[in-house]
């Protein structure tokens, strides 16, 4: 945190400036000292400074033992990330290895003033700033609300021995604020107009930026079709701009993500040029669909030709003016890409966007890249956009098939799986099983750092709104709310059901009592609706 100070050593440091024990204007220094502790970082810039250190020690732990991966889930509000991490605090008691996943798909779909639209890039470039600063205020929030319990606490300890122990408290006191890896989609335009929009981003708060390998003004969703992949000296020209950016703010330890969307993207919009056989972008032209140009297939007025291998070809064009790649090659470009973005473009983390949650299949790759870059690890989208109970079950049934356990005729291969009567069935039970050590086995197996889940918050809005609705508006009116919502927060002591209070109301009654003293008009007095939820 950028306040590193203890209680003691503000106070000494205060009782030297102000012997009295007040500013000539009576500010007391026991309330400097709770404001100052209380603002756990000066600026956002210091929290990207410091987030990136965390992430940095974070990837040496993981380089060092595989089980210490970390984890996020993405978020499209302050509000969202706050209650995540207030929630991670509560069960494990620390926000170690946790951070927050700021998707771009989400900014398009519910945070931009046009309305929802689809993960194509066409929300306005603030949005993701402006996102990154509301989920570090709300952060930031969550600090300034539980220090200032603890200073509540301080006031009323009726010892010498219970003054220190909160002392205790406050001074080992461990931030809501967690680094946040943010989605800067394809850049928003070309290399220069991604270096001021990752200045933004970091002068926002972000420690880390992950940026994808399509064409800026043709880029789709990572799990739509149409994606347009660009020559790999553009992408790092992109990596070097956000490099550049973290460098100039003095965020020397600033993480990059480099995804690569080629397994899914099958386009490109241009042909690099080649200065000797095996650079960039010859590795780059050799994946295109091309046929041979002969007496019979002359290339014809307005067409292109490429020579490869010791004769012209001529490489097919869509009427779209894009190029094809081969089918079938997009694996292999996915490992010549993440090498590529490792040693030319100096990416810290990779991304490899898949159609499929597949341990093995990820592994293969990872395994590739790391005969070229032997540190080389990922950061891998937990996808919403798989089907993950059929996806596990068609695993396990094929695996089983093969291993001679089961016969085809046991298990329905299509759709079917997905039904209900199969969540008992000890296929049903062993896909389970796999989704609950899923992210343990891609960070042990195929070199995951970090998991993410990019939509989980959309889902779990919809969902629980969905089901607040169907009972409220339906035959249990009030009961609904009480037992879906209320009930449930008090009894998992999540500390929003006293929602006042986890606004800040307590906040402003300190600081009017600062500066007011025994005239603080305080809203959490007697009348509170809110001492309805004393703790038990």
């Amino acid at each position: 945190m950028a306040q590193h100070k203890t209680y003691a050593e503000l106070r000494k440091e205060l009782e030297a400036r102000y012997p009295s024990g007040q500013t000539a204007g009576g500010v007391t220094i026991d309330d400097i000292i709770q404001l100052k502790i209380q603002n756990t970082y000066d600026t956002h810039l210091d929290i990207a400074r410091d987030m990136a250190t965390v992430m940095r020690a974070d990837m040496a732990a993981y380089d060092a033992d595989a089980t210490k991966f970390t984890q996020s889930l993405g978020c499209w509000s302050g509000f969202h990330a706050q209650q995540m991490i207030k929630s991670v605090k509560r069960l494990n008691g620390t926000t170690k290895r946790t951070y927050v996943y700021l998707s771009g798909w989400m900014v398009a779909g519910l945070r931009n003033t046009w309305g929802h639209l689809p993960d194509q890039s066409m929300h306005e470039k603030t949005a993701v700033a402006d996102l990154i600063r509301e989920i570090y205020t709300s952060l930031r929030q969550a600090d300034e609300v539980a220090l200032n319990d603890l200073f509540k606490e301080l006031k009323l300890a009726a010892s010498e021995d219970a003054r220190k122990a909160v002392i205790a408290k406050i001074d080992t006191f461990e931030s809501h604020v967690v680094p946040i890896i943010a989605d800067i989609d394809a850049g928003f335009g070309n290399e220069h107009a991604t270096y001021l929009l990752a200045k933004e981003l970091i002068k926002a708060g972000a420690c880390c930026l992950q940026i994808e390998n399509q064409v800026s003004d043709a880029k789709q969703c990572g799990h739509q079709d149409g994606k347009v992949t660009v020559p790999r000296e553009d992408f790092i020209e992109k990596l070097r701009a956000c490099r550049l950016a973290f460098e100039e703010l003095g965020v020397d330890d600033g993480v990059i993500v480099a995804r690569t969307d080629s397994l899914g993207a099958g386009l490109t919009q241009k042909v690099p040029v080649s200065g000797r056989p095996g650079d960039l972008a010859s590795d780059y032209i050799k994946w295109l669909d091309t046929e041979q140009i002969t007496e019979e297939n002359p290339i014809a007025e307005g067409e292109l030709a490429l020579y490869q291998g010791g004769e012209f070809v001529r490489p097919r064009r869509l009427p779209n003016g894009l190029f094809p790649f081969k089918p079938n090659t997009g694996r292999a470009r996915v490992v010549e890409d993440c090498i590529a973005s490792l040693s030319h473009g100096g990416a810290d983390l990779l991304w490899i966007e898949t159609d499929t949650p597949n341990v093995d299949e990820i592994a293969g790759m990872v395994n590739e890249i790391r005969e070229k870059v032997p540190n080389a690890k990922l950061t891998y989208n937990n996808s919403p956009s798989f089907n993950w109970t059929l996806n596990l079950r068609k695993q396990v049934r094929d695996q089983w098939i093969e291993e001679g356990k089961i016969k085809e005729a046991d298990y329905p291969a299509g759709n079917e799986l997905m039904k209900a009567d199969f969540d008992e069935t000890e296929l049903g039970l062993e896909a389970d099983n796999r989704l609950r050590n899923f992210q343990f086995d891609i960070s042990t197996k195929a070199g995951v750092f970090h998991n993410l889940i990019t939509l989980p918050t959309f889902h779990l809005t919809a969902k629980s709104m969905d089901e607040l609705s169907q009972g409220y508006f339906g035959e249990d009116k009030m009961l609904a709310y009480v037992s879906t919502v209320q009930r449930q927060e008090i009894r998992r002591g999540i500390s929003a059901v006293k929602h006042q209070h986890e606004v800040g109301s307590d906040l402003g009654d300190t600081f009017k009592e600062m500066v007011g003293g025994e005239r603080a008009l305080k809203a959490g007095g007697a009348a509170n609706t809110m001492n309805q939820f004393a703790a038990e």
